[in-house]
């Protein structure tokens, strides 16, 4: 572990040891593609991103309450007005219930513009005798098993800041133009939102927000400015160490150097070795960062993490986002909380009801009947969920929000919810190429069950 005092620079992760990091067979087009990334615009501005720092801070003390979601990995064929615009609803519409719920303001963190890159579990992948690297999102490879496609093809690299630019491009124009208007709730109804079991639910919810509001306006005599528009942050997963240290710069009037192609990028569990390259590229970025903590996580190397990325015990730098499963984290989760606790050190506590839930199922009816089928179950999610709740508070700590994996689209791949997806549902509607997401209606019911165990006591 390197100490606070020791040099860096965007390149000195390249000093340590890598892991998830693809091989590229020629250097020389690596390098001119990195060239011209880095000359191009940055996608986030680092006012942005210390703006996102204090409300980090924030959240981290209880007067914030953070909602982060997206795709377990975003794809450039999803690159769409249509695709983006239904993240946005299904965010605005959760947080809506968020607001209702715990009376709070809420941070709203979106899994989008960068989600391109996935960690493997392995560095290939075996067909009928031949082996081909594995994929690693649309902007390291192509999910097509050929020699061709599963090439890392630094060209890729390009049309994901490309993706990213266009996707932020037309987020901040329906944000800027009042699509986050709390006036007009109506401009986030999906489809098929109406059909649901909790539609009414819902628009009582809507309801009592809008009576509240037009009750203020009529006591400030106008309209109030901040209920037109919201901010929306974006984040991803810190993989692809070139493509970052690319977009990582310094700017005027600010001291030291920001990673200017998220406003919060993460480290996952495959990477978050204390004295890896992914820590060290971190430790000098002045953007917020996230750590996976999971069963796996020691005493040890957690303290000595925060404390490498936070020398200064900063507010809001830090997000620890546990991922332990329903069934481990009453075991596992305590020791870690505590020990930070004990520490003094600041930190922002996020729970991740998914990853550590993901199951296989053979289902026992349908087109994938005796296939192998990649899940998470609802009940275990919520589970989870309540769980680090109940922890949190019976150690005095702050729960300050939750990461999940959702989309807008009415699909099916976890278990369970209201309208009960079965194992035999799951090949109706399964569309991701890589984790199981909840559809628009398990994340709505989701938000409404984190409102009611979050509400103000």
């Amino acid at each position: 572990m390197p100490s606070p005092a020791t040099s860096w620079s965007p390149q000195s992760w390249k000093s340590f040891p890598t892991t998830q990091q693809p091989v590229y067979p020629d250097a020389a087009a690596l390098d001119r593609m990195l060239a011209e990334i880095g000359a191009l615009p940055p996608l986030v501005t680092s006012y942005e991103i210390e703006a996102l720092k204090a409300q980090l801070a924030e959240a981290a003390r209880g007067e914030r309450f953070i909602l982060w979601g997206g795709d377990c990995a975003e794809s450039f064929a999803d690159c769409s007005s249509a695709a983006i615009a239904s993240k946005l609803k299904i965010l605005l519409q959760m947080s809506l219930v968020l607001v209702q719920g715990t009376r709070k303001r809420i941070t709203r963190i979106g899994r989008f513009a960068g989600q391109y890159a996935k960690p493997r579990s392995a560095m290939t992948e075996v067909r009928d005798g031949v082996e081909l690297p594995s994929f690693r999102g649309d902007n390291v490879n192509r999910p097509e098993f050929t020699h061709a496609s599963r090439t890392p093809d630094p060209q890729l690299l390009l049309r994901g800041y490309e993706r990213s630019a266009l996707t932020l491009n037309f987020v901040r124009s329906l944000v800027d133009g009042g699509f986050a208007d709390l006036h007009h709730p109506e401009n986030w109804d999906l489809d098929f939102v109406k059909h649901s079991p909790l539609a009414a639910e819902y628009q009582k919810m809507v309801d009592s927000i809008g009576e509240s509001l037009r009750f203020m306006e009529s006591l400030a005599g106008g309209t109030l400015a901040q209920m037109q528009r919201v901010d929306f942050f974006t984040s991803h997963e810190l993989l692809v160490l070139a493509y970052e240290s690319a977009l990582t710069r310094q700017v005027p009037r600010r001291e030291g150097w920001f990673n200017l192609s998220t406003h919060l990028p993460w480290i996952g569990m495959r990477t978050n070795a204390s004295g890896g390259a992914h820590v060290e590229f971190c430790r000098g970025i002045r953007n917020p960062v996230g750590v996976k903590v999971g069963p796996d996580t020691t005493v040890d190397t957690l303290l000595d993490t925060v404390r490498t990325l936070s020398p200064d015990n900063e507010a809001g730098r830090v997000v620890l986002i546990s991922r332990f499963g329903a069934h481990q984290i009453g075991r596992a989760f305590p020791p870690l909380l505590r020990a930070v606790r004990d520490a003094g050190l600041h930190v922002v506590w996020v729970c991740d009801p998914m990853h550590g839930n993901t199951e296989t199922v053979v289902p026992t009816a349908g087109e994938w009947a005796g296939k192998s089928v990649k899940t998470r179950k609802f009940g275990h999610i919520l589970a989870e969920c309540e769980q680090a709740f109940e922890i949190h508070r019976a150690e005095g700590t702050v729960l300050a929000g939750v990461h999940i994996e959702l989309t807008g689209e009415n699909v099916t791949e976890c278990i369970g919810g209201a309208r009960g997806i079965s194992e035999d549902d799951l090949s109706r509607a399964y569309r991701s190429q890589v984790d199981p997401r909840l559809n628009y209606e398990q994340a709505l019911e989701l938000a409404m069950l984190i409102a009611r165990r979050a509400a103000p006591r």
